[in-house]
């Protein structure tokens, strides 16, 4: 419950591997999604993340894909999903579920990204800006919808699940 709201929440663990996405973390988004599908319910998923788990191979990177089929199957039943970005959301869970929610969120200078800096520098042979992958930046950019500071995340997702309650009783 957020503030009498109902909602599936999600949380990804940093200080596991940094959050990385293997196929256990995929299995649970998924069941996430399929039970809040389910109960009809709207989902919150906090991502913090260095991507995908590359020690897994092939079968981390199908989790991008597993996930994103679930978020489908609840998004065609005209079910909510809210991602809220957490420092650092990067690889390929920002390629996937993190950024296919239908408002997606950030906290303050939250580095968000698919590639890191480096990687970026060395296949571009560029130097890119120091803020290029600053929540402030993607934002102005467009891909995410506000950046909320911490002590005013329950006011503005209780907001935010109450605006779409009103709507989806209409």
């Amino acid at each position: 419950m957020i503030d009498g709201h109902r909602v599936a929440l999600g949380i990804m663990d940093p200080y596991f591997i940094m959050g990385s996405l293997g196929t256990i973390a995929g299995e649970k988004i998924t069941r996430l999604f399929e039970l809040a599908t389910i109960q009809k319910l709207p989902v919150l998923l906090i991502t913090a993340s260095g991507g995908a788990r590359m020690q897994e191979g092939i079968l981390s990177l199908m989790q991008m894909a597993k996930t994103s089929a679930a978020i489908k199957r609840h998004a065609e039943q005209g079910l909510l999903y809210i991602s809220l970005l957490t420092d650092p959301t990067t690889g390929g869970v920002t390629a996937s579920f993190a950024t296919q929610a239908d408002i997606i969120l950030a906290e303050p200078k939250a580095l968000i990204g698919f590639a890191g800096r480096r990687v970026i520098e060395q296949t571009t042979h560029e130097q890119i800006p120091a803020d290029l992958q600053d929540a402030e930046t993607v934002l102005q950019n467009g891909f995410i919808d506000q950046i909320v500071p911490r002590e005013q995340q329950k006011a503005v997702l209780s907001q935010i699940l109450r605006l779409h309650e009103s709507g989806a009783n209409e």
